[in-house]
Order: C-alpha cells, then structure tokens, then sequence
C-alpha cells in the first residue's frame, strides 16, 4: 500500500462541498476523501490533489480525512483537518410592486448573522445598489419602469463569513402608456386606439366602457382595434400595461363619442301633388341630419337640416328611394332602412282613337311613368263602358252608333292607385247602319232603291256589287235610283252611312236581279220540208230559251236549255214571225224579236220519168206553185246529169244517159235565196 498522504490545506466555499489539497504520494493511482459528521461521513475518490467532497450539509463542521490507494490497497487516513461548510444561500421571492420599484424577500438561514442583498440593471447600465440587512426583506425603490434588474443575495456567519450566494432577474412593472390616442371608423363602428409604447411593456389592455357595458383589446402592439361599438353612445378608453412584473396605472380615459344611430319613425308624404314632405325623429348625439332622395332614373337630391323634416319637389309616376342619415364629428350615422314612396302615375298622352267600326273605336295612347294598368272609361248614350289592360291600348266595343262620347283613360299603379286628374276627349261614333226597306224596278236598268233614315247629317250610299261591277248611288233622303244595270246580272244591294264622325256599317245585303239579255245572233235552218233547226248565241242570265215560229197558218214553239231547237209541223212556202223569250233561274224573262223567216217551196208530186230511147228520160212532176222553177238531177255511178224547164214547165229531158246504170232522180224547186233543196223525195231509176 502507498504512504499516507498529508493535507495542505481544506476549505469550504460552497454549502454543500469541501476542497481538499495534498501532497502527492507516490505509487498512488487514487485517493479517498472522507467528511465525517459524527457517526455519518461521505466518501470520495479522486484521482489527484486538489479533490472535492459534494453532498455535504451547509454550515456544518466536518472531520476530513485522506487516503492514497493503489492495486497493493489502501494507506491508513491522514492526519484530520476540521472544516466547517459555508452558510446556504438566501431562497429569494422578488415582485415589482411598483414600476420604480423592487421588493426582496426570503426565509431565514440556518446559522446566519446577516445578508447582503445587490441589485444593478441586467444591461449593465447605471450603478449597482447594495444593502446589508439582518431582516428577511427589503425594497428597492427609484428603479428604473420595465427594466429587467439582477438581484443577487447571500447570507453570513458571525465571523462574516459569507455563504452560497442566489441570484434572481427581476423586471420592474411598466409604465403607463402615454399618448393614447383614438381614431373612430363610422362605417364600422369600431375604434382603432393607440398609443406610445413602453418601456418594458410585453402586452397592453385596452379597456372600453360605457355604463354598464365593457369592452377589452388585448395586443402586443402600440395599437389595438376595438370592433362592434353601439351607435349614439359615448365610451371612455384607458390602457394598461403589462410585463411579466406586472401591470402599469390605467391611463387617464379618454372620451370616445360614436357616430349617432340611424334616424328612425320616418315618415313620407305627398302633401300636395308634386312635393314630398319627409320627417323623422331626432336620435341622441345628433348634431344635423341630410335626406337623400333618389329616383328610378338615377337623379338624386339631398337635404341638409339641423330639423327633423325636409320638402322635396316630385313628379308623378317616379318612385323615390328615401334615407335619413345623422351626423356628428364622429360622422355618418348607419344606413337606417330605405323606404321608397311611388307618386301616383301621369296622365296617358298622345291620345288617339279610331274607330273599327260603328259601335267600336280603338283608343291608343303612349305609356306614361308609373302606370301598371290603364282603364279606358267612354261616357256617353246610356251608361258607360268600361276597358282594363296593361297594354297601351283598348278597344271599346258596343258604343251607340252616332252617339257622343267623353273618353278618358286613367293610369293605375298598385302603389298609389290611380291618376284623377286626367282630361277627357270628346268622340263621336260613326252612323247607324241603314235598314233596306224596299227594292222596285222604275224600268229597264233603273233600279229605286228605299231605306228607313236613322241619323242625322248623314249621307247614304246604295251599292249594288256584282260580277259585272258596281253600281252606287247617293243620297241624303230615304232613297236614291240605281241607273243603267246590266240585264242578265245579279247583284248584291246594301247601303252605308257617312257623317263627319266615320262610316257606319253596311246594311244586310238584299240580292237583285236583272232580266237575261236576249241573244245576239239567230241562225234558222230548214232540215226537211217541215223541220226547221233553229240556233243562237247565249243570252247572259238565260237558263231556258222559248222559241216561236208563227204564221197564219199556225205556230211552231219549242222550250229548251239549249241554244238551239228543232221546230216541227212548218208548213212549205210559207212567211213565219220569229221571237224568243229568255227566263231566268228565278223566272224572270226578257221578250226578243227578231227578222221574220219564210220556209223553203213544196217539193213537187207526182214524180215520174219515160225512157225516150236508150241514152234519155223524160222527167215529169205536179208542181204546187207554177210560178216555181224546178230543177232534176239524175246522180248515178256513172254520172250526175240534170236539166231546168222552161218557166212554167213541169217536165224536162235528159239525154245521153249512160246505160246500165242505176240513178237516184230528185226534182226540187230553185229559188234564188239559196242553193238547192236536198230533201225532196228520190226516185230511182234503172
């Protein structure tokens, strides 16, 4: 085992710690420090000079020993060393009552006799303060506001020994914040306050009250908005401030006065036509008040008062936007509510009104402002005839013919009713319709027409319209003549009213008809001996034709649709009177004459022929009028051959005949009217 080694020297500078100092020893790898405390002790080991037990009790006196070890053991303890551990340190509790000042505080210590308390700024700056005490407290006033100190306190023994020392950073509370100041937003009822910061200050309070009601802003900036204030109030702001110290003095508050809450109990009216009159109750902090009053088309006026009214001009058929603001030096109070007021609609202009018909006019106008409906009221006849519609138009329809009239129209809105004040306009109605009373024939194409009058200043027109044209005739009496009609026409007969005031309505139509005209051409043609074909060209209006042949000795008729008849039983060589009668579908007839017409001459009886030799014959007849020349042909295969007596002859010869041949043989009479008869009776001869 090493020597045993020899202590220096031992002391304490903390409470809970001795330091040992030693010789080396040699061979010694370690060495063992031991404090015993009567029956208790602490042991250490180190590995060389000087060495420090921990763990010791503050103001305590120990025994101290030291021993060197090495791989061989341990050497016996050095010769002891008493030693005492300093006092412990002070455990300080610090506040800033004040903002210029620190107060120090803290329990007592084990065996002290006094303590030194030191304070100087955390910075550096400025002085160090000290003070000696045997109290467990003191303060440290004429302190700087916000500023972070260094507070450092110890305790000592009675021979003046000082203990462990405790350190501690303090910041004083702030200052007050000075300069407040407070700017107010009307628009949105909330202040911006601020204010010059602090020295030390981390947070600032806001605090808004008014009454009973309090409102706070907590910030860590030198301003802070305070939101949601009332209109028409007055607030009082005061700030603090605040570190981790604690808080300043409140500020001195100042007065904050809103802007005034929105007028209220508006009232709008037309106390007479083209002024408005608005009027409202005043509100608390109200210095004046302005109207603004806004149309539909975009003009806008205002009104300026330190009253509660205001007068505006208006014109009908506007609506009116109307809002009441209250102003003080805080400004604008909010927008209260909008009311809008609608003048009663313009009377309708640009009237006009045509008539349709005699017992309907249109009436047209052009749209006014305001209106929503419109009601056309024609007075007049017997009663009133009322038209609604939201259209700029009406028809007025069974009004009195030739009847006076006071129309008006009247606009209608369904906020302000109905404009009373609108001019009538005097019309009258168009004519009665005349009445047909009786249609009469004074001759041929004169047509008398009559009517029963009922109007008065009236003109009558009598129209007959047919497919052959028109015809009028005029008239301020109860008939008038229609001249000249067509025959074989139908016409359709009405009649009209005229008068300043318009044309009435036709008449019901009452249907005439003329008499067919007689035909143009006739054309007689004798088929046979007593046959006789009868054509003609169409006669207008004609349905039916009858047809007459008459002589002496008799007549021949025929009624017929066709425009031509074959008349029988005519009597040969004889003078006839012609005449056709034209009907109508309806029966109505025209009698036309014509030339006379004479029938063709008898054939001849009696016929025979004689072979005078072998190439002639000899042709007798028995002629009913000897005056009458006839002729004989002789038509064959062969040839046709013919021959013509001397007047007064009844025979004549034909000669050089082919023979062997058969020939059809006709004698009939010649006149100089026209060719030959071809109906005569034909023998044949071989």
């Amino acid at each position: 085992a090493p020597d045993i080694p020899v202590i220096d020297q031992a002391y304490s500078k903390l409470s809970n710690s001795i330091t040992v100092e030693w010789r080396a020893v040699p061979g010694a790898t370690n060495y063992m420090l031991t404090a015993q405390d009567g029956d208790s002790f602490i042991e250490t080991m180190v590995k060389n000079s000087p060495g420090t037990v921990t763990g010791l009790k503050p103001a305590t006196l120990y025994q101290i020993t030291v021993r060197s070890v090495n791989s061989g053991g341990k050497s016996q303890p050095s010769p002891f060393r008493k030693v005492k551990t300093v006092l412990a340190a002070p455990i300080l509790s610090v506040h800033s009552p004040s903002c210029d000042s620190i107060a120090v505080s803290w329990k007592a210590v084990h065996m002290a006799a006094g303590f030194s308390v030191s304070l100087m700024r955390s910075d550096g700056l400025g002085r160090m303060l000290k003070q000696n005490t045997t109290n467990t407290s003191l303060i440290f006033t004429n302190l700087d506001p916000g500023t972070l100190y260094t507070i450092k306190a110890y305790a000592w023994n009675a021979n003046g020994m000082p203990g462990d020392d405790f350190t501690y950073n303090q910041r004083t509370s702030p200052n007050a914040p000075a300069d407040v100041k407070v700017a107010f937003n009307s628009g949105a009822l909330r202040a911006v306050v601020s204010w010059m910061p602090t020295e030390g200050a981390l947070t600032y309070s806001v605090t808004v009250f008014s009454g009973l009601l309090k409102l706070r802003c907590n910030t860590s900036s030198a301003y802070c908005m305070v939101p949601s204030l009332q209109c028409g109030s007055e607030y009082y702001v005061s700030v603090t401030a605040y570190n981790d110290a604690g808080s300043s003095e409140p500020t001195d508050a100042v007065s904050l006065k809103t802007v005034p809450c929105a007028p209220v109990n508006i009232s709008i009216e037309e106390d007479e036509p083209g002024h408005l009159l608005v009027s409202w109750s005043s509100v608390s902090l109200g210095h004046y008040y302005v109207v603004f009053v806004k149309s539909d088309d975009g003009l806008e006026v205002h009104c300026n008062t330190s009253y509660t009214q205001c007068h505006f001009q208006s014109d009908c058929g506007f609506t009116y936007f109307i809002s009441v603001f209250a102003y003080n030096k805080a400004g604008q109070s909010p927008l209260g509510d909008v009311f809008n007021y609608t003048t009663a609609p313009c009377c309708p202009s640009d009237f006009r009104a045509v008539f349709m018909s005699s017992d309907t006019v249109r009436v047209t106008w052009a749209p006014v402002r305001g209106a929503d409906l419109y009601e056309t009221r024609a007075a007049g006849g017997s009663g009133v005839v009322l038209c609604r519609d939201t259209a700029t138009a009406c028809t007025l329809s069974a009004l009195q013919c030739s009847t006076p009239y006071n129309i008006t129209v009247y606009s209608f809105s369904e906020a302000r009713g109905s404009s009373t004040s609108c001019a009538p306009q005097y019309v009258a109605t168009a004519p009665c319709s005349p009445e047909i009373k009786n249609i009469s024939k004074e001759g041929v194409s004169v047509i008398s027409v009559q009517w029963q009058p009922n109007n008065e200043e009236a003109t009558y027109v009598v129209t007959a319209r047919g497919e052959a044209g028109l015809w009028h005739c005029t008239s301020t009496r109860n008939s008038c003549t229609l001249m000249d009609l067509p025959c074989g026409s139908a016409f359709s007969v009405s009649a009209i009213a005229r008068s300043p005031a318009g044309q009435s309505l036709p008449s019901y139509s009452i249907p005439l008809e003329t008499a067919p005209c007689c035909p143009n051409d006739m054309i007689l043609a004798q088929l046979t001996q007593s046959v006789t074909n009868i054509s003609w060209s169409v006669g207008r209006g004609a349905q039916t034709y009858v047809t007459t042949l008459e002589s002496p000795k008799g007549q021949a008729k025929c009624h017929t649709l066709q425009t031509y008849c074959l008349l029988g039983c005519i009597t040969c060589g004889t003078n006839y009177t012609v005449s056709l009668t034209a009907i109508s579908e309806t029966g109505l007839t025209s009698s036309c004459t014509y030339q006379g017409y004479s029938s063709s001459a008898c054939c001849p009886s009696g016929v025979k022929l004689y072979r005078l030799s072998n190439n002639g014959i000899r042709v007798f007849w028995r002629a009913s009028d000897e005056t009458i020349n006839h002729s004989a042909d002789l038509r064959g295969s062969k040839g046709n051959f013919s021959c013509t007596p001397s007047s007064g002859l009844s025979h004549c010869d034909i000669t050089e005949i082919p023979c062997g041949d058969v020939y059809a043989v006709v004698v009939a009479p010649v006149t100089d009217k026209g060719p030959k008869l071809t109906f005569c009776p034909k023998k044949i001869y071989s």
